[in-house]
């Protein structure tokens, strides 16, 4: 039974400019490049049997293609004890959209995604217990600009437990109209 969710590859240029932010910071597991990306709907655990199911209901999504900016560090927790330490994304009307015309197609296929409040962002790293301030990090580098993120497609991820966390393996890709 796999864990999935739908979600958005980061550019590989941008990837860059996220990872060269990572600082020691007590507590912080920082993601590497290939657990770099942008949720859109989580899913946890499906039947394998329902897979095509669920390609088949995000292959109904009809979205234009468009360009997000990666932009800004914010956290999830307060800044002196953070959970998460996340980049942020502008030009997110379309985004929220697309979000919106997958979780109702999931929806009226059976699926029932996580509906926590969609809230787009990259998370960069996650803390433990008695977390480290990202106050200083977010001081220098809060309103950086980390480049343009075209997004043309949007994926479904297979997420497997790992040594180093969570390996992501691209199930699908569903293409947006150019």
């Amino acid at each position: 039974m796999p864990r999935v969710f739908f979600g958005l590859e980061i550019p590989d240029a941008v990837k860059k400019r996220l990872l060269a932010l990572q600082r020691p910071v007590k507590g912080a597991k920082w993601q590497n490049c290939n657990q770099l990306h942008l949720t859109l709907a989580f899913l946890g655990k499906v039947d394998d049997e329902r897979v095509p199911e669920l390609c088949q209901a995000a292959a109904r999504v009809k979205s234009p293609a468009f360009e997000l900016e990666a932009k800004g560090l914010n956290t999830f927790g307060r800044a002196e004890s953070p959970r998460n330490l996340w980049a942020g994304v502008s030009g997110d009307t379309p985004l929220m959209q697309l979000q919106r015309r997958l979780v109702k197609q999931l929806a009226d296929a059976g699926f029932e995604p996580d509906h926590s409040g969609f809230q787009p962002h990259i998370t960069l790293a996650r803390f433990r217990k008695q977390a480290g301030s990202v106050a200083p990090l977010l001081a220098q580098h809060g309103n950086n600009h980390f480049g343009p993120m075209p997004v043309t497609e949007f994926v479904l991820f297979e997420s497997t437990p790992g040594h180093s966390g969570s390996v992501y393996t691209v199930i699908e890709r569903f293409p947006l109209v150019e």
